[in-house]
């Protein structure tokens, strides 16, 4: 109901590139404020267990170490990313996007996912100004032994969670 997802595969690595679509009740800026790495993040995405700002290069432009829960009763175990995110505007709206760094080391009781270039671009709607059009490009390669109908499942449920889960935090 909230947002639509597909899959393809992906020119980057073995795996699959998800798109995930759906129209958010709120401005574009406020959007992407709950999106970007930032104080809003954790407060409201219910998969991110920590996220850390390591290092920042200028506004909108950091490497985030971020870790989140196990899914599918733990049959997927908690993970760990280290991104390079930037966030501009772009046309009409707002892009924020990132890609995994070989960055630190891997703290203990997780496996360290990678993000091959992902994005999210967020645009007013033109008839509804006070709307937006929020579109996700994510190929996250999880890594460990995990059959792709279990990474399938937890990504199409993910990302159909996180639109559900972005609007409530918006209407707070």
């Amino acid at each position: 109901k909230d947002a639509t997802v597909w899959r393809k595969p992906s020119e980057e690595f073995s795996g699959y590139l998800y798109k995930a679509q759906g129209v958010v009740e709120d401005v574009t800026n406020r959007i992407v404020d709950h999106i970007r790495p930032g104080p809003y993040r954790l407060d409201w995405d219910s998969l991110m267990t920590t996220m850390d700002i390591m290092e920042t290069f200028e506004e909108n432009c950091c490497v985030m170490r971020y870790t989140t829960a196990g899914q599918l009763w733990n049959i997927i175990a908690p993970r760990e990313f280290v991104d390079f995110s930037y966030t501009t505007s772009y046309e009409d709206g707002l892009l924020t996007c990132g890609v995994s760094l070989d960055y630190g080391e891997v703290r203990p009781n997780f496996v360290r996912g990678f993000n091959h270039p992902c994005g999210w671009f967020c645009v007013p709607l033109k008839d509804y100004p006070s709307h937006s059009l929020l579109t996700g490009y994510i190929q996250t390669e999880l890594r460990g032994l995990l059959p792709q109908s279990a990474v399938d499942t937890a990504m199409s449920s993910t990302l159909a969670n996180f639109y559900s889960d972005l609007k409530k935090a918006l209407k707070t």
